[in-house]
């Protein structure tokens, strides 16, 4: 009964966390009619109603939002004592539920998911991938992977592999519009600015001689990394880009390096970083393999970097 009413309570948890029972469905591997089903035990039990149900809309009652706290504590601790049970066997299993940017869902973290899931196959695994800032501790996730330059909080820092930002365009666009000799040129350029989570004012420009900042008068603006990727791919003008994302295109020919002598930073001259935030506590096992294992993704980035530039 007691396990019963565990699954009772983590249908209603996620129900309620994802607004929708065909999305908290999808998200648990199970069918909206089994949730409906446990969601509806579980309000027999408490003899209340925990939902208010419309065609389009789900919504907590009073009863759902005063169980909603209780419901997850219970789930933290039955998680807390799985979590005990696998570092004594060594084996993960449960759900590991984060957020990553849009455009490591293209390919990326896939691909490594997916050499994750035969190394432990009794996790499940629930991606977000959107550019917009997410706190993992109000969003009940195990941890949420940003890039840029990390910010003071309450959560735990977990670095993945650092970058640099570069400007890139399409040799076809700079034929038709010119290569811009300095940093003042561009203002003659069509730019492309990625506005999520958050619109720069201002681009800062170091050489190894000089650092310059300018405002960016972008003539495209896009909320998704991967739209200002493909936009430059697809000659609409100049972005920055990520060197980990651009660099294979530029080895491929489909875009070049602009103003080559300059990279650019946070305006006290950091380079960016790929880093995972999560909320204080120690990270379960399924949660540090799969971080490791991003993180180890990164580190064959630097590598190749390393190689690249020996090479050049």
């Amino acid at each position: 009964m007691a396990l019963d009413m565990l699954g009772e309570l983590e249908a209603f948890a996620t129900v309620a966390r994802k607004r929708s029972f065909v999305a908290a469905a999808r998200t648990l591997g199970r069918s909206p009619s089994a949730l409906t089903r446990a969601v509806q035990a579980l309000e027999e039990s408490v003899g209340v109603k925990l939902f208010n149900r419309s065609s389009n809309a789900v919504s907590l009652t009073e009863a759902g939002e005063r169980l909603l706290p209780h419901a997850y504590k219970m789930l933290d601790l039955q998680r807390e004592a799985d979590e005990d049970l696998a570092g004594i066997s060594g084996q993960a299993y449960g759900w590991v539920r984060f957020s990553a940017p849009e455009f490591l869902g293209h390919g990326v973290l896939p691909r490594l998911i997916a050499r994750y899931a035969e190394r432990y196959p009794d996790v499940n695994v629930d991606g977000i991938f959107t550019d917009e800032t997410i706190d993992p501790a109000k969003s009940k996730l195990d941890f949420s992977i940003r890039g840029g330059y990390p910010q003071s909080s309450d959560l735990i820092g977990f670095p993945l592999w650092s970058y640099s930002r570069y400007l890139y365009a399409s040799p076809e666009y700079l034929e038709r519009h010119g290569i811009p000799d300095s940093i003042e040129a561009l203002e003659a350029h069509s730019l492309i600015l990625h506005t999520a989570p958050r619109i720069l004012k201002e681009w800062n420009f170091r050489s190894e001689t000089q650092a310059i900042s300018v405002r960016a008068h972008p003539k495209f603006r896009f909320n998704s990394g991967s739209a200002a990727f493909q936009a430059a791919l697809a000659g609409l003008g100049i972005a920055r880009l990520a060197d980990w994302l651009a660099e294979p295109e530029v080895e491929a020919g489909r875009l070049l390096r602009v103003c080559p002598q300059y990279k650019l930073t946070s305006s006290s001259g950091e380079s960016p970083q790929m880093h995972a935030v999560y909320p204080a506590g120690n990270l379960p096992l399924r949660v540090k393999s799969l971080l490791e294992m991003i993180r180890g993704y990164g580190e064959s980035l630097d590598r190749k970097h390393a190689v690249t530039l020996q090479g050049g």
